[in-house]
Formats: C-alpha cells, sequence, structure tokens
C-alpha cells in the first residue's frame, strides 16, 4: 500500500508531464511510424555510447580500463579455478606469505572473464568490461527519464553521472555493482509504486551479485532507504489509518530484505564472506593507506561533473524534507556522505542521486514557466520543456538499437584489429607505467625473489605467475594484512630497518619506479647494484653471491582488501 504524501506540494515532475507523455503516446500510437524510423538513433542510444566516446575519446582508449594491475591477478585466479574445477583456499601469488589462507571472492568473475581471455586474450576483458559500462549508462538514463519525465533533462543529467562514474572505469569485478545497482534501482521504484511483487527478481539478483563482488552490501543500504523512509514517515503520521497504511507498506520490503540477505550465504565461503565484508569496511588501515578509501581531491578534474550533481542533489533533499520523501533524502545524502567519506563511492553517488537531481530540474523547469521573474525566463523554460516534449514524442517510437550494437561492434573490430588504429585501442598495460620492458630480465631462472611496489606486483602476477615467479606483494593488501603494508610501507618509505626487511625475505631483485625514495637509496647502497634503468623501471640485484636464508612468515590478517592501491611517498 503506498500512501501518498502532501500530493499538492509535492515534487512530483511524472505527474506534471503525464498530460504531455499521454498526448505524445496517442500521436505515436495513431500515426503511422516509418520503419526506418525504428533503427534511427535514440536517446538511449546515445547514453549507451558515452562511456565509449569517453573513453576512446576524452581518456587513454583500452588502457583506461587496464589502468589498474587487478584485473590480471583476477583472471590468473579465474585459470587456476578452471584449471583445479575449485576456488582456492589458500595464496598461490606470493612467495612471503606461502600457503596463507585467502579467498577468491570475486570467483564467477575470475571464471567469466578468465574464459574470454583464454579464448580471446585481453581484447575480449575490455571490450566485456565496456558493454558493461555502456548497459549500465543506458539503463542509467531509462530510470532518469522515467523519473523526470524530460528526455533533455535525462540525457544532460546522464552525462554528468557518466563523468563521475569515469573515476572507477576499471576491468575488474566492481564494474557488476554499478550495473546491479542501476537495475535494483529500476526494480524498487517500479515497487515503490504498487508492483511490489517485483520485489521478488532482487533474490536471483542477490545470488548472483554476491559471488561476482562483495559489493552485493549495496543492495541492503537501498532497501533500508525504503523501509526507513516508510518507518519515519510511520512515526511521524498524525492519521491512524496513514500510519497503518505506512506500516503495511514497509513489509514486502522488509521481508525482500531478510530473503535477499539469507541468499548471500549461497557462496564457496559462507558466512565468512560477511566477515570479511565487515572488516573490510571498518578496518581504519584502509581509509589511512590505500587511495580509494581516501576523501577526494577537489583538485581533481571529475569535480567538474561531481560538484554540479552535489549541489542540486541537497537541495532537491531539503524540497524533498520538506514534503516528507525520505527514501529519497535518505539515499541522495547517504550517498553524498559516502561519496565525501571515499572516492571509490563517487560512481554510486553519481548513479543514485541522477534521477533525483533530473527531477529537481525538471520541477524548476516547470515552475519556472508560471514565474513572475524576467520575462524571458518563462519564455525559455517554456521553450525549452516544449522542445523536450517533441523530442521524447519521437524519441519514444520502438526502437532496435543497431546504432548502440554498431558501435560495441566497431569497438570490438579495432580492438582485435591485427594492427591497432593508434594506441587507444592496443589492450595492454601501458609501457609507461609498468615495467614491460625489464620483463625478461625478471623471468631470468637466476632470479627468484622479487620485490616491487604492490600494483607493479598485480602486474608481475599476471605477467610472470604462469612462469613460477612468485611476488613478495600486491593489490590484495587485506590478504596481506595490517601488519605486513605497514612493514611494506617501512620499506617503500626508507624506514630505519628497510633492509632488514629485504634480508628476512630473501629478496634478490628488486624492480621499482624511478619516483620512489627507495630507489635513490638503493643507488647509493654497497648491497645492491644496478641491472637495468630504462626510466620506467629500474632493476637491482644482490651483490652478494648467495641470498640470505628466507624465513616464512604469515604475520597480518587473511583479509582480501580487492579495489585498493597503497599509498606510498614518492621521490621528491
Amino acid at each position: 500500500m503506498i500512501i501518498p504524501v502532501a500530493p499538492e506540494t509535492r515534487m512530483d515532475v511524472a505527474a506534471q508531464a503525464a498530460p504531455v507523455a499521454a498526448s505524445s503516446s496517442v500521436a505515436t500510437g495513431t500515426a503511422k511510424v516509418p520503419a526506418i524510423a525504428r533503427f534511427l538513433p535514440s536517446l538511449t542510444d546515445l547514453a549507451f555510447m558515452m562511456p565509449i566516446i569517453f573513453v576512446f575519446v576524452k581518456l587513454a582508449g583500452a588502457r583506461t580500463l587496464l589502468g589498474d594491475g587487478d584485473t590480471g591477478w583476477h583472471i590468473r585466479t579465474g585459470q587456476w579455478i578452471l584449471a583445479h574445477h575449485m576456488v582456492p583456499t589458500v595464496d598461490m601469488f606470493s612467495y612471503s606469505r606461502p600457503g596463507a589462507p585467502w579467498f577468491a571472492w570475486e570467483w564467477l568473475w575470475d571464471v567469466c572473464f578468465a574464459v574470454l581471455f583464454s579464448k580471446w586474450g585481453m581484447p575480449s576483458v575490455v571490450l566485456g568490461s565496456m558493454a558493461v559500462i555502456c548497459f549500465t549508462n543506458a539503463l542509467l538514463f531509462r530510470l532518469v527519464r522515467r523519473k523526470c519525465g524530460n528526455g533533455l533533462v535525462a540525457i544532460a543529467v546522464t552525462l554528468l553521472a557518466t563523468g563521475g562514474c569515469a573515476i572507477h572505469w576499471l576491468a575488474r569485478p566492481h564494474l557488476f555493482t554499478l550495473l546491479f545497482f542501476v537495475v535494483s534501482m529500476h526494480i524498487t521504484e517500479r515497487a515503490r509504486e504498487g508492483r511490489t511483487r517485483l520485489l521478488a527478481w532482487l533474490v536471483p539478483l542477490t545470488l548472483l551479485w554476491t559471488n561476482l563482488h562483495g559489493g552485493f552490501f549495496v543492495l541492503f543500504l537501498l532497501l533500508a532507504c525504503y523501509i526507513g523512509g516508510d518507518l519515519l514517515n510511520a512515526v511521524l503520521e498524525r492519521d491512524p489509518v496513514a500510519r497503518r497504511g505506512y506500516l503495511a507498506a514497509v513489509k514486502p520490503w522488509l521481508l525482500t530484505f531478510v530473503v535477499c540477505f539469507a541468499v548471500t550465504f549461497i557462496n564457496p565461503y559462507g558466512w565468512q564472506l560477511h566477515k570479511h565484508v565487515i572488516e573490510y569496511i571498518s578496518d581504519p588501515y584502509q581509509l589511512q593507506h590505500i587511495t580509494e578509501f581516501q576523501s577526494m581531491n577537489f583538485h581533481s578534474p571529475v569535480v567538474v561533473y561531481f560538484e554540479p550533481l552535489m549541489a542540486v542533489a541537497f537541495f532537491v533533499a531539503l524540497w524533498d524534507l520538506r514534503n516528507r520523501r525520505f527514501v529519497e533524502v535518505f539515499a541522495s545524502m547517504g550517498w553524498l556522505h559516502l561519496a565525501l567519506m571515499a572516492q571509490r563511492n563517487l560512481p554510486l553517488f553519481a548513479l543514485a542521486v541522477a534521477p533525483e537531481v533530473a527531477r529537481g530540474i525538471s520541477a524548476v523547469l516547470g515552475e519556472a514557466r508560471l514565474s513572475n521573474l524576467a520575462s524571458w525566463i518563462p519564455k525559455v523554460s517554456t521553450w525549452f520543456v516544449g522542445a523536450a516534449a517533441s523530442t521524447d514524442e519521437t524519441d519514444r517510437i520502438p526502437r532496435v538499437h543497431l546504432v548502440s550494437a554498431m558501435a560495441v561492434a566497431i569497438i570490438g573490430l579495432l580492438l582485435f584489429a591485427p594492427a591497432p588504429l593508434n594506441d587507444k585501442f592496443i589492450s595492454t598495460y601501458d609501457p609507461a607505467y609498468y615495467p614491460e620492458k625489464a620483463l625478461s630480465l625478471l623471468a631470468a631462472p637466476d632470479v627468484h625473489h622479487i620485490f616491487a611496489e604492490d600494483e607493479w606486483g598485480d602486474y608481475l602476477v599476471y605477467q610472470l605467475y604462469p612462469k613460477g615467479k612468485k611476488v613478495f606483494i600486491d593489490g590484495r593488501s587485506d590478504f596481506y594484512g595490517d601488519d605486513f603494508g605497514e612493514r611494506y610501507l617501512d620499506l617503500m618509505n626508507v624506514k630505519w630497518d628497510w633492509q632488514s626487511t629485504l634480508d628476512k625475505y630473501s629478496v634478490d631483485t628488486i624492480a621499482i619506479s624511478p619516483k620512489f625514495a627507495l630507489t635513490q637509496t638503493l643507488k647509493i647502497s654497497p648491497d645492491w647494484r644496478v641491472v637495468y634503468d630504462d626510466t620506467v623501471t629500474v632493476v637491482f640485484r644482490r651483490n652478494q653471491s648467495q641470498p640470505v636464508p628466507f624465513v616464512s612468515s604469515n604475520e597480518g590478517s587473511s583479509r582480501d582488501r580487492k579495489i585498493a592501491k597503497t599509498t606510498t611517498q614518492p621521490n621528491t
């Protein structure tokens, strides 16, 4: 049961747009639509292609999605699972914590993309990830347009959300959390309109989500907004009948919450997955040392997309608070808080507030048409609303999204081409940032224990693990634990005992960027000599002929911090 609140004052743009939409549908239904019109590009196609334009025009192309080494170890994990027909329970990538407990929480993504990689190589991983991003964007546009009733406003706000999400476009499992978050918002919006049976679709979605990425808990934050909104309205409501209506409306949401939570235990690690998630989001170490868990830098280029969303979302939330639309207030302000705390939450914030921002802008346009402000304001607003209505009338013609399919096909052809058109269509890690030219030296038989920063550790797992080489550390910082992470940071920042750490783990080879202070220290150390330097990678070998004995250590926790890189101090 849905109880409307203050219908005469609600910011209900969908209701205002209903007459226009109705007349448009009548016109579309009665007029004969040319067959060719069904193949013309639509606003949905434009939303679908926005990420492609961002990645291959504004950003670095395929290498944007390979801007993080984690993709490599995820693929190797998937190959291991396929080869052994089981999920791993102990680590197989490092020599610093051999045999320590480790869980591949995103095992299903690892397997799926390992299959793609094994059959068609890294271009298929890039193309598959690009398709997920584009599909997410198209679904977001459809949700935003449904919420605000204005296609032009919807496409403009979707553009802002696209720019905000671009900060985390990487070929990794979290892309499915962004996709499933938008799908969940579609379902919950329709359920709120009275179609509560649609909530049942969240159960299989949750099961799939749980095994693809640890961000499945995002769904429960979304459901909590709906539950909390109705409960707060029930507390504030004076009318006993309306209060009972709000309480009755909570029941299907609570049931959905409980059932969805129950199916999250259907995963290879059972309750340990939930233990991991709790530790993952409550560990203060990540807030201090992991870049993606730190607050956003407001000098970043992404601010031009974030700030408009933040400003409009704040004012819309104030309006919604006045009209007791608590679900929207909880969702927008809750995600704003999380985005300000950690930049990795920025894409989720952009997705969550885009429908509300568009609803607010459309409401302002509607009010401006009747305002007593300068005469040009009602005229411009009336013109814009009319233009949007005309555009929507054409845009709502059922389409075959041939343009979107062709865009993906063209990108696929360019990615798989024997001779790439340019660097943006090369599906490899960028050799300007990774030690590609030093690989042959690092793969030599006399190289046993390589030390490299955690980001390069991911890359070396991808490149050298099949050759039997293991790493000191990689991006799975939860697996290595806080104590080991502190030891690694002390080494990278050249604390007083840096040499003892290298001795303890029998490190015989170091591959490091010249930007770190450790590089300059090693150059003047009598125990190390430079054997390779290409300005991207400096490789050091020990001067002594015999490595010191290696003492195994399993210090630290066994958790798996997935989407994270440790902040170290560059050489300044």
